[in-house]
């Protein structure tokens, strides 16, 4: 039932939701396409068509330099002849680029003619076919076309998923291709032949492919195929960045694809996590500063059992996982578990906020140290360990320092920081929500008395920060700012 009404549905769509077009992939390998043109518009025509294995002929009784490059590049036939229907003999297709109406017409009712699906440049109101925008990861090939608003939006999302396919998506096909024959004789059963090229595009094979360990990569196919026993799983510890769904790195976008189970951060955003598989099993664990819902331990543990019953686990993490995020105690419990992971960095808050208020991080002749450090060990009788970094001239980003700012600017001063030494805090960095504050070291105790700044805040202390650009910035103090203007 639940099928007859999924095609009732799709067989009801309203006009405007179908489609004027039907995609579709010609086999022109060894074929004859024509590019009937003289210029640019050809030799664009050219490049693209130097993608595949065609005979590209190009046609044209004088051609520009560009085009000439075009047909040398890739070896094209070069007619020096004006076009006749004859040059369309045996053709898979025909181009026309002639950038005028009349020849273009022209080379479309001789196409008609003889039978040659035609295209001409510009001009879709007398085309057979559109070309679109093409994502090359051959044997895999995605291409992209809009009939309504035109190139600029099939280029944009060309764009957008040359970014989520990685170079080497060929390469694995090919590897695919490799096995297929093999797959088919030795795994009879269909779900389980199923389920082996699953774990092959997803697994161990993949992932040692993608980062250009291509012998192993066929190893592991091959131990793959020859067991069919359950595949170990594998976690990944992943940055999930400061927030922006858009500074989290292609390969974080991947593997959220990828992953059967996400287990992630309270800091991390819902459309973050909604970025993952549709059907993939999301773990909260919830961790904050102060109200920590899942111990530590217990994170680790659960790494463990999910990688051992065979899941794709993303570990998924605010900032990177390496930077105050507890990485060490999991790829340990993971190591002791025999659980194999993978590390995927990603964007740090400190230079998540030193990009929104363009803080110089290090600047020549002013800072060429740069600390990240935290403020929890401020709560101690004696400095923090970077003190006496900061006390040197280095540049030093504070995460989780605003509940021990006082303390934290206290002992600094105390150590013989200039208390005029510039401060700027950013709450939610790379947020659409995010506040930047401006003052200096004496100024910085106030940030623990401010309750309405309430999300994670990023500290940065030193000379360089006097370079940012925080015109536009709030005062750390603004009590301060009020009693000097009313003095």
């Amino acid at each position: 039932m639940a099928s007859r009404r999924s095609q009732t549905e799709k067989a009801c769509k309203k006009p405007e939701d179908r489609l004027d077009v039907f995609p579709a992939f010609m086999k022109v390998a060894g074929r004859r396409v024509v590019v009937v043109g003289h210029g640019g518009e050809a030799a664009a025509k050219v490049r693209l068509l130097g993608e595949t294995n065609a005979e590209i002929v190009v046609v044209g009784q004088d051609i520009d330099h560009e085009l000439q490059s075009a047909v040398d590049l890739f070896s094209a036939i070069h007619i020096a002849e004006d076009f006749k229907p004859r040059h369309l003999t045996n053709a898979a297709m025909v181009f026309s680029a002639r950038e005028d109406w009349d020849l273009d017409k022209a080379v479309i009712d001789a196409a008609r003619i003889m039978g040659v699906p035609a295209n001409a440049v510009d001009k879709p109101e007398i085309c057979d076919f559109y070309t679109g925008a093409l994502v090359n990861r051959a044997p895999i090939a995605v291409a992209i076309t809009s009939t309504g608003v035109g190139p600029v939006l099939a280029r944009h999302i060309r764009a957008r998923i040359e970014g989520m396919l990685p170079r080497s998506t060929g390469a694995l096909a090919r590897l695919a291709e490799s096995f297929r024959d093999a797959a088919s004789k030795v795994i009879s059963d269909g779900n389980l032949r199923r389920n082996f090229w699953a774990r092959f595009f997803s697994g161990s094979v993949a992932t040692n492919l993608y980062a250009g360990k291509a012998d192993v990569a066929r190893a592991e196919a091959q131990r793959l195929l020859n067991s069919m026993a359950d595949e170990p799983g594998f976690v990944w510890l992943v940055g999930a960045g400061p927030g922006a769904e858009d500074l989290l790195t292609l390969r974080a976008q991947r593997l959220l694809q990828e992953a059967d189970v996400i287990v992630h951060d309270a800091l991390v955003p819902a459309d973050v996590v909604a970025m993952g598989r549709r059907d993939a099993e999301r773990i909260s664990v919830g961790k904050r500063k102060g109200a920590h819902s899942v111990p530590q331990s217990e994170i680790c543990d659960l790494l463990v059992k999910l990688g051992s019953e065979g899941l794709k686990v993303v570990r998924l993490k605010a900032g990177d996982p390496m930077i105050f995020g507890r990485a060490a105690e999991e790829m340990e419990a993971l190591r002791a578990g025999g659980i194999g992971f993978e590390i995927v960095p990603g964007v740090t808050a400190a230079f998540a906020a030193a990009a929104s208020a363009q803080i110089p991080l290090t600047l020549r002749g002013v800072a060429s140290n740069l600390v990240f450090a935290t403020g929890h060990n401020a709560k101690s009788e004696t400095l923090p360990d970077w003190a006496g970094l900061a006390l040197k001239g280095a540049t030093v980003a504070v995460y989780m320092g605003r509940t021990v700012a006082a303390s934290v600017a206290d002992r600094l001063i105390g150590a013989g920081m200039t208390p005029s030494t510039p401060v700027a805090v950013i709450e939610n960095a790379a947020h659409p929500d995010e506040r930047q504050f401006a003052g200096d070291l004496s100024e910085l105790a106030v940030l623990s008395n401010r309750p309405e700044i309430d999300g994670p805040v990023l500290i940065v202390i030193g000379e360089a920060v006097g370079h940012a650009a925080l015109e536009q910035a709030e005062p750390l103090a603004p009590q301060l700012v009020r009693a000097v203007a009313a003095a």
